[in-house]
């Protein structure tokens, strides 16, 4: 792992940078979702009241290097991992695992005996690989569009 990296606990000032690393991680890393259902998901980079009130009421982890922000993962208290992003040129060199155990630390500080998730397509391997199982394969419609995602869970006790 890149040690030009560090973790930190994200703030206010950093909800656009987030933003636009959730939007580049589905619309440029390699995808199993079709073009349109990818639309569906995340028409165009997130803003506003709406998403930085969804932000604010949780615990991110934002990556950085420099000041470059490359990936976050946030904890909706006290159990669901609601966000998991990581910029598309910065995937599969273990900064997940890194987000990941920022966000455990945080789960096991806050007494939650489960950490859980609603993992995409492409999440879904990853959070495997941290010791989550599949609870069950859901089919949500977004825009007129299904979209395939796991229902995925780790006993913290």
């Amino acid at each position: 792992m890149d040690k030009t990296i560090s973790i930190r606990t994200a703030i206010s000032a950093d909800y656009r940078d987030l933003a636009d690393v959730m939007y580049d991680a589905i619309w440029n890393a390699p995808s199993l979702y079709t073009p349109e259902q990818r639309k569906a998901w995340c028409p165009e980079i997130p803003s506003g009241q709406a998403w930085d009130q969804r932000l604010s009421e949780q615990i991110v982890f934002l990556a950085e290097q420099g000041r470059a922000v490359v990936g976050f993962m946030s904890l909706a208290s006290p159990d669901y991992i609601d966000f998991a992003y990581i910029r598309p040129d910065f995937q599969k060199k273990g900064l997940f695992r890194r987000l990941f155990v920022e966000v455990e630390k945080q789960g096991r500080l806050s007494n939650a005996e489960k950490l859980w998730t609603h993992a995409s397509l492409m999440a879904r391997p990853a959070f495997a690989a941290m010791g989550f199982d599949i609870c069950e394969p859901e089919i949500v419609e977004r825009s007129g569009e299904k979209l395939k995602r796991f229902k995925m869970q780790k006993t913290l006790r």
